[in-house]
């Protein structure tokens, strides 16, 4: 085991994922993103109540489940069977195992995200994708990114960085959800408790993602809520 994770999230409870999880016009906008990198044998980190699992199961061939946290480990258990395996465990580096690994807004709770990003490279086989999706630009970090134990926000310059520290030259980034961005933009400078009500608010602004997709489209995803990157393994 050799990502570093704050300790405190292995027993967070997740409060906020009853919400998102509900948010099914950004996790199909999500999805049309990074469907086909997806294939053979995955891997996703971090996969909380297995919402996403449900989304891409049907394009891999078998799935590996790396989850910490004592508190969603026992949800993920009843997706257990002989094509999709539950580990308890931080990810675990293994030599060329996987055709795909997921980090769906994981990243951002991992202090060395460099090291995660190099321990995750190096267990793909040749020509297979490493999917990070994060919340996007710094600027935007507030009391919720806080409470949800995040170290960063990123922007692309963030992971230029990392992957070129890690000569890894074979990506490509893309930002995403720009009504998203405003929102977040809003509630961070005018709203001081933004638990008020989340529900309704998360509702509202998955209702609204088809006209982030296409403002998305006329801005050439210039900026937004998040930021999605994809690795392939040269």
């Amino acid at each position: 085991m050799l990502s570093i994770i704050n300790k405190n999230n292995l027993n967070y409870p997740g409060w906020e994922l009853k919400f998102f999880d509900k948010a099914l016009n950004f996790r199909k906008y999500q999805f049309s993103l990074m469907q086909k990198y997806i294939n053979g044998e995955v891997a996703e980190v971090g996969p909380g109540n297995g919402a996403n699992l449900k989304i891409y199961q049907t394009l891999a061939k078998k799935i590996y489940l790396f989850e910490p946290s004592k508190v969603f480990i026992k949800r993920l258990k009843k997706y257990k069977n002989r094509k999709i395996k539950v580990i308890n465990s931080i990810f675990e580096r293994s030599k060329n195992r996987y055709d795909t690994i997921i980090y769906l807004d994981v990243l951002e709770h991992i202090k060395d995200d460099s090291k995660e990003i190099f321990n995750a490279y190096n267990s793909l086989k040749k020509n297979g994708y490493l999917i990070i999706n994060v919340p996007a630009f710094q600027h935007l970090y507030s009391k919720f990114d806080e409470d949800l134990m995040h170290f960063k926000r990123y922007k692309k310059k963030d992971f230029k960085k990392i992957l070129y520290s890690l000569k890894i030259y074979n990506y490509k980034m893309i930002y995403f959800d720009c009504l998203g961005y405003f929102f977040s933009l809003f509630s961070k400078i005018f709203i001081k408790n933004y638990k008020i009500k989340f529900g309704s608010k998360i509702s509202i602004w998955n209702k609204l993602i088809p006209l982030s997709i296409f403002f998305d489209r006329l801005f050439l995803n210039f900026f937004g809520k998040s930021l999605i990157v994809f690795i392939k393994k040269s």
